[in-house]
């Protein structure tokens, strides 16, 4: 190879490698909208009745490359959501009748981020009644997807399966909650 070819290879290589942009808490969390519409339809057995388990699942993202979901990322989700809408509450004290647990099965996106990227995730919740023996009284996988564009990071691949990767779980959760909120236990 031509110094000049392998000078322009090493650019774009290091124009696409980027670092690693490990998915955020808050940005997977519910918007305050969803929040308030969500808050006036929790029934009166779940408000501030949930506890959340820790979440399983989630890998944490590479340095080098790329943005995965940690367990401890969508932890913090579960929980700012569920505060949000009423489900959780303020102090561990009264023990909640009810535990949600969580695992982040999976989590498709593109080996190689192009222009738009669209991630799949898919999360199995469960939620029991620790006042009946552990009953479950929920039980459900919850799969979608979300994209980010090229617009959104124009010079980072991995800021894009970022927002994806927020945008899926977000939007994961809002299901969950909806799906909750039908519940009469």
């Amino acid at each position: 190879m031509s110094r000049p070819a392998l000078l322009c290879c090493a650019l774009l290589t290091a124009l696409l490698a980027g670092c690693g942009a490990p998915s955020q808490p808050l940005p997977m969390a519910i918007t305050a909208a969803d929040a308030l519409q969500i808050r006036g339809w929790v029934p009166d057995a779940l408000k501030a009745q949930v506890a959340i388990t820790p979440v399983k699942g989630g890998l944490a993202t590479n340095r080098w490359w790329g943005s995965k979901v940690s367990a401890v990322a969508l932890q913090q989700a579960l929980d700012e959501s569920f505060y949000a809408v009423g489900m959780k509450a303020l102090s561990p004290q009264p023990p909640s009748r009810f535990e949600l647990q969580a695992e982040l099965v999976q989590l498709d996106q593109p080996l190689v981020p192009a222009l738009a990227v669209t991630v799949d995730v898919a999360v199995r919740y469960t939620l029991v009644d620790k006042a009946a023996d552990n009953r479950v009284i929920y039980q459900r996988r919850i799969a979608n997807s979300e994209e980010a564009r090229l617009g959104e990071a124009v010079l980072s691949p991995s800021e894009r399966l970022r927002i994806a990767n927020e945008r899926a779980l977000r939007a994961n959760i809002d299901l969950l909650l909806r799906d909750l909120v039908t519940l009469r236990p």
